[in-house]
């Protein structure tokens, strides 16, 4: 529609609006409408074809205008890729950009548009990477960013910032990249910027510094550890408090064997608040994997991402197995991605929404079922066999190894694995195997909040912030605290965790430790035989774990 005399349209730009669009599109989940509306609103940038439709004098000529625009306009990030490769030696400045808005489709593009032409306006050199609904498309690289003079980041969505550390930045609005292009680069090209600093300054030195394929995994599986840390955080302490309430409220030696295993759940405001906390952990290994995968692939690798981590929590392969569907989904995403690269171009707009989640579920699924879980599952059985077999022989060795277990993988396979082990001693009447197995559980989340206290320039702020929390996670025997620590660093972790556990299991079997309760935590220590020296154990564990992480660990450069 052409309104000769204008309409008011809340605009961006503050003036009446003359032409007006209605998109009719079949209701399929290839989402055309999406298509249109992003190729539009870059057409739209150019005065010369919006004057032309609104001069043109009749239906036929307006469709003319259309269509002759839509077949000679290359796709914007075909023409922002075609702009790199002219660096041009004398150009006025060197500028990168991000785009992006909440639903990557309109004014994501047309802030790129509008950068761009204001860039060459000014005989700068631009690149703009735009983060639509199909991902990031020409990403900007580790070298580009060194040799940029100014950054604008124009979006109204999260963009990752870290890379940026050091380098003159705007940020602003993504409408402001539409109706201020010409003034953010007029900044740009006078310096008129601020000089970025990330929260994470050694995490973005590594970024500059490093190119390695280590690096990178580690970047990706950050990515999902700090997604995943809410929910272990949140979810760890209501249980806690459960385990607390049920505590003060239960007399546990007046419990059969049956109900004690349902402890933490016993008083209604237990029930309520453990049934929450339950429900926020079955998010964590989801999460951890989706958000992997999001760090590899972007935005079309989460939902592969998050039924690999489900399937992993649902089934026997646990944290290892979430940590291999992430890596496996992002991966698995960019190979569809340049597999649906040689599709026709229409076809191929819509494999963010149609092609990747259908094919990567589907095959995401069959690699989980046939592939992660089964060697896994046989992997549980060998090892609750072995253990089985040992319980006769020396109980200081069953403690350093089934102590040591519950905290090689944080509640993947050796950690079940011991831990049913020590709930099935309990109905045989062995309850010093139940004692080494929950303080083997209990030692990583305390060494490492300990450790977060006395080794503060081993850890990030981040970690320093949330390590005390795990404080809580420990004493309630929520191991899991611990993933998140683990995850960002494994190999100097892992060890400090497993040897500081293994130290407590083996003296609670010297010093002839019981429990009867499968959980709680020391909010069942009133049940715990020889109490006073299972504490010792405890603390002893504790402090060696944390000395070795204090040890082991590299320094944390702020």
């Amino acid at each position: 529609m052409v309104v000769k005399d204008g309409v008011e349209f809340d605009a961006l730009d503050g003036q009446p609006v003359h032409l007006i669009f209605l998109i009719a599109a079949p209701n399929t989940e290839d989402n055309i409408h999406l298509d249109v509306l992003s190729k539009l609103s870059v057409l739209l940038m150019d005065e010369k074809f919006v004057e032309k439709l609104k001069n043109a004098s009749s239906v036929e000529e307006f469709l003319q205008y259309i269509d002759k625009a839509d077949m000679e306009k290359p796709d914007l990030d075909e023409k922002l890729a075609a702009q790199t490769e002219d660096k041009g030696n004398e150009k006025a400045c060197r500028i990168l950009a991000v785009t992006s808005c909440p639903t990557g489709i309109a004014h994501t593009y047309m802030a790129a548009e509008g950068l761009e032409k204001a860039a060459k306006a000014k005989n700068c050199f631009i690149k703009v990477e735009t983060r639509g609904s199909g991902g990031a498309k020409n990403v900007l690289t580790e070298t580009e960013i060194e040799e940029a003079d100014c950054i604008i980041v124009a979006a109204d969505a999260k963009v990752p910032m870290e890379r940026f550390h050091g380098k003159k930045l705007i940020e602003c609005q993504v409408s402001d990249g539409i109706s201020k292009a010409d003034q953010l680069i007029e900044r740009a090209i006078k310096g008129e910027a601020a000089v970025y600093q990330a929260d994470n300054p050694q995490a973005a030195r590594e970024i500059q510094s490093s190119n390695g394929t280590a690096h990178k995994i580690y970047m990706q599986l950050m990515n999902g550890v700090s997604h995943m840390l809410p929910f272990v955080v949140g979810g760890g302490i209501l249980i806690a408090l459960a385990f607390l309430i049920d505590g003060f409220s239960v007399d546990i030696h007046s419990l059969s064997g049956e109900a004690r295993a349902g402890f933490g759940s016993i008083t209604p405001v237990a029930a309520a608040l453990k049934g929450i906390g339950d429900v926020a952990f079955g998010f964590m290994l989801p999460i951890l994997a989706g958000f992997i995968a999001m760090g590899i692939s972007d935005r079309p690798g989460l939902a592969v991402g998050f039924v690999g981590g489900m399937m992993a929590a649902n089934g026997k392969s646990g944290f290892l197995g979430a940590l291999l569907a992430g890596f496996i989904a992002g991966y698995l995403v960019l190979l569809l991605r340049k597999i649906f690269n040689k599709l026709p171009q229409a076809i191929e707009k819509i494999a963010p929404v149609l092609l990747y989640p259908l094919f990567g579920i589907m095959i995401m699924g069959l690699l989980m079922m046939f592939v992660i879980e089964p060697p896994i599952g046989a992997l549980n059985t060998a090892l609750n066999t072995s253990l089985t077999n040992m319980s006769g022989s020396s109980k200081i060795l069953l403690g350093i190894i089934v102590a040591g277990m519950m905290s090689i993988d944080m509640g993947g396979p050796f950690n079940k694995a011991a831990y049913v082990f020590g709930t099935a001693s309990i109905a045989a009447g062995n309850y010093d195997i139940m004692a080494a197995v929950m303080i083997g559980g209990m030692v990583p989340p305390c060494a490492i909040a300990l450790a977060t206290l006395l080794f503060k320039n081993k850890f990030t702020k981040e970690e320093r912030e949330s390590g005390p929390v795990n404080f809580i996670m420990g004493l309630a025997f929520i191991t899991e605290g611990a993933i998140p620590f683990a995850a960002s660093d494994p190999l100097h972790v892992l060890p400090s965790c497993v040897i500081g556990a293994a130290v407590s299991g083996a003296l609670s079997m010297a010093f002839g430790c019981t429990l009867m309760a499968p959980h709680g935590g020391i909010f069942v220590f009133p049940v715990v035989g020889n109490t006073v020296m299972y504490i010792v154990s405890l603390v002893i564990g504790t402090v060696t774990g944390a000395v070795l992480l204090g040890l082991l660990k590299k320094k944390i450069a702020e």
